[in-house]
């Protein structure tokens, strides 16, 4: 059974920082490509940030560009969302997404597998 697990999310004060992972069982993340969501209540779900699988070339939203990182480690199957600066706009759930391996842009509807997301909250 394919599965996608986040984890990381929680409450930060302004200018914190949270470290987003992204977790596979039942199939390996390095032939695919993944993207991080979010998307805040009443809000359409956003993309974030996204990491090719063909070339890992990255991709990030102009709202997080210099705030954001995404990175692999496919030793542990996982892909991570380094968030510093956090600012309370960034206030979310966060999904991560698998889709093919030569695509990963931004853009939700190439995303075929979705984790159940992570709440980040951002607020003093």
């Amino acid at each position: 059974q394919l599965q996608l697990v986040e984890s990381g999310g929680g409450l930060v004060q302004p200018g914190g920082s949270l470290r987003l992972s992204c977790t596979a069982s039942g199939f390996s993340l390095d032939n695919y490509s993944i993207g991080w969501f979010r998307q805040a209540p009443g809000k359409e779900r956003e993309g974030v940030s996204s990491i090719r699988g063909s070339d890992s070339s990255t991709y990030y939203a102009d709202s997080v560009k210099g705030r954001f990182t995404i990175s692999r480690d496919n030793a542990e199957n996982t892909v991570y969302l380094q968030m510093n600066s956090l600012k309370p706009e960034d206030t979310a759930v966060y999904y991560c997404a698998a889709g093919p391996i030569s695509w990963g842009t931004l853009y939700r509807n190439e995303y075929d597998y979705w984790g159940q997301g992570t709440q980040v909250s951002v607020s003093s």
